[in-house]
């Protein structure tokens, strides 16, 4: 599954502040026709939708997902619903392709974001965020299909290996990395609602959205990343060869 978003459904439903702060990383990037890469549920779509982007395009390889979207967003022209390959993407003219929590799964990274040149027009944007630092690997990322995690460095070097231009790299959530380290890779715990989340979203995310507007962090539980597609033509993808 390469473009299929794991993004637990609890995170979607308690840590609303959370949550916001994600959806509202994207909205300065995504233009007038967004393209979004494994679009799972669709609730990362109707959060911009509701924060007024006028058109997207939601994308899923996974059979049960692609037909709940269809069904969801049934009754919304605003919404294009689709099952997308993008080792092999077709010629658009998006404004920004966005895949949040979804590269992670892709083993040949490089080869999808590649992708971004047919999917976007000219100056098109690249819209990422990753987990971070491979010492953070837990049982529940490999449980998940996670195939790494990233640093700033790492993404910018995809990015640019995949013949974008790398606008902006960098992490996100201080306080989530030991958090996470703690929880999910030495107590091998997994994501779940209760209240330890709902007080650490409620507390602690409205704090360091706050201080993370102001200052770049050495550290994050994810990256975040934003690729532009050259403006001067496009690299075209290279067809997946199946057993390479």
């Amino acid at each position: 599954d390469v473009c299929s978003s794991d993004l637990p459904a609890m995170s979607l439903v308690s840590a609303v502040n959370y949550n916001n702060w994600l959806t509202s990383l994207a909205i300065p990037y995504l233009g007038d026709a967004p393209i979004e890469l494994g679009s799972g549920l669709g609730d990362y779509a109707q959060a911009w939708l509701d924060e007024g982007v006028p058109q997207i395009r939601t994308t899923e390889i996974d059979p049960s997902r692609l037909a709940h979207l269809r069904s969801r967003f049934a009754d919304d022209s605003r919404v294009e619903v689709e099952m997308l390959d993008i080792m092999n993407p077709p010629e658009r003219e998006h404004s920004a392709l966005v895949a949040f929590n979804v590269l992670e799964h892709i083993p040949d990274h490089v080869s999808a974001l590649r992708g971004a040149h047919a999917l976007l027009r000219p100056g098109g944007l690249v819209i990422i965020f990753v987990p971070a630092f491979a010492f953070a690997m837990s049982r529940f990322d490999r449980e998940v299909g996670h195939v790494r995690r990233y640093t700033v460095a790492s993404i910018g070097a995809a990015l640019t290996a995949a013949g974008l231009e790398a606008v902006e790299t960098r992490y996100v959530n201080l306080p989530g990395l030991p958090a996470w380290f703690i929880g999910m890779r030495l107590l091998r715990m997994s994501p779940s609602q209760g209240p330890l989340l709902s007080v650490w979203d409620k507390r602690v995310i409205p704090l360091a959205r706050g201080w993370e507007s102001k200052h770049r962090v050495p550290f994050g539980q994810s990256v975040f990343a934003i690729g532009r597609v050259p403006s001067a033509g496009r690299v075209k993808s290279r067809p997946r060869v199946r057993g390479a």
